[in-house]
């Protein structure tokens, strides 16, 4: 005999969407992986800043006294102001306390503390790097593209051959040789763009500056993007060529579809998806800037200032420095990895 429910009363409560709880967990399981990779890599990166630049030859107080009579008893004096009359591990212990409260020191070289100096050079970097990594995405995308898409063409063959040759040569030495030719006064072309800096010292201001500031870019920029894209490039025909074969691009083919459309709606969002990772890396390496690159032109960014710091060397400068860069790479991998599952389901399963 069963029991008949009385009337009005309200039905039973559903049980949970099977799967729903098991799923929700999969996703803490996966962030917090993901938050205690990067928390492990920043714990590693702070360490390994601190020993590498000890392992360093030379000496901080004796390559800031170089060519001065400075005494014994004044040399002495600057390693207690610097903290280098203390033991190591002393030194390790201050240095993670200080990391920790943010706080990145004062400069031996500029007697300032790092995080102004860090204030005042990243606008350049991320301007110039940034410029730079957007250029030689688009270009990579679009050239790798075409060239999967034509796969075997006198067009793949060359862009393939321009871009492997391009990204094998050191970027330093393909920035002398646009300043020698380009820039100088004994090239092909000279005294086209500037050879050093960010803007001229007459600069008015106003529009004149933005156009002195794009003026001063081109030889900096145009070395990045040509030393760059190809890494976009050779992922994104890599990613093409292996979505060409699949049944949805065959079955949009069958429906009519034209070849550009083909390409556009169905294989290049398909193919985009490994290049996630690599277009995250390399913003994260915006930061950190292009250290040579702004070296050979004279950049004022943080990767000339890492530079200036090593010829000392500048142990809070550099560690600092290094932290920051090698942070930016970690959070935007990071975030690469949190943002995957968002464009790809297959990595949800």
């Amino acid at each position: 005999m069963t029991d008949t429910p009385t009337a009005g009363a309200a039905p039973p409560a559903p049980d949970a969407a099977p799967g729903a709880r098991p799923r929700a967990g999969r996703v803490l399981r996966y962030l917090g992986g993901r938050l205690l990779t990067a928390a492990v890599s920043l714990a590693a990166v702070m360490v390994t800043s601190f020993f590498l630049f000890r392992i360093l030859p030379g000496d901080p107080v004796a390559a800031m006294t170089e060519g001065r009579e400075v005494s014994v008893e004044q040399m002495e004096a600057l390693r207690r102001e610097f903290g280098l009359d203390q033991p190591l591990w002393r030194q390790f212990l201050d240095y993670c306390a200080g990391m920790l409260r943010l706080d990145l020191g004062v400069s031996y070289e500029f007697h300032r503390p790092v995080a102004e100096l860090v204030a005042e050079r990243i606008g350049p970097t991320v301007l110039l790097a940034g410029t730079g990594t957007l250029i030689a995405a688009a270009l990579g995308l679009v050239l790798g593209t075409r060239a999967a898409w034509r796969r075997g063409s006198l067009g793949d063959r060359v862009n393939s051959s321009v871009a492997l040759l391009l990204w094998s040569v050191p970027s330093f030495w393909l920035g002398l040789l646009l300043i020698v030719v380009l820039a100088s006064g004994t090239g092909w072309l000279p005294g086209l763009f500037p050879t050093s800096g960010m803007m001229s010292a007459d600069t008015a201001g106003g529009l004149d500056t933005a156009i002195d500031v794009a003026h001063h870019m081109v030889l900096p920029v145009a070395t990045m993007v040509a030393v760059v894209y190809a890494q976009y490039l050779m992922i994104m025909r890599s990613s093409v060529l292996d979505e060409m074969g699949s049944d949805y691009l065959t079955t949009a083919r069958a429906k009519g579809l034209r070849d550009d459309l083909v390409l556009r709606r169905h294989a290049v969002p398909n193919a985009l998806l490994p290049t996630v990772t690599l277009i995250f890396l390399n913003l994260g390496r915006v930061f950190g800037g292009v250290i040579l690159i702004e070296t050979v032109f004279a950049w004022p960014g943080l990767g000339s200032l890492f530079y200036s710091g090593l010829k000392v060397p500048d142990l809070p400068l550099v560690q600092a420095l290094f932290v920051i860069f090698a942070s930016a790479v970690i959070i935007m991998n990071l975030l690469a990895d949190l943002v995957y599952p968002l464009l790809d389901p297959r990595v949800r399963t």
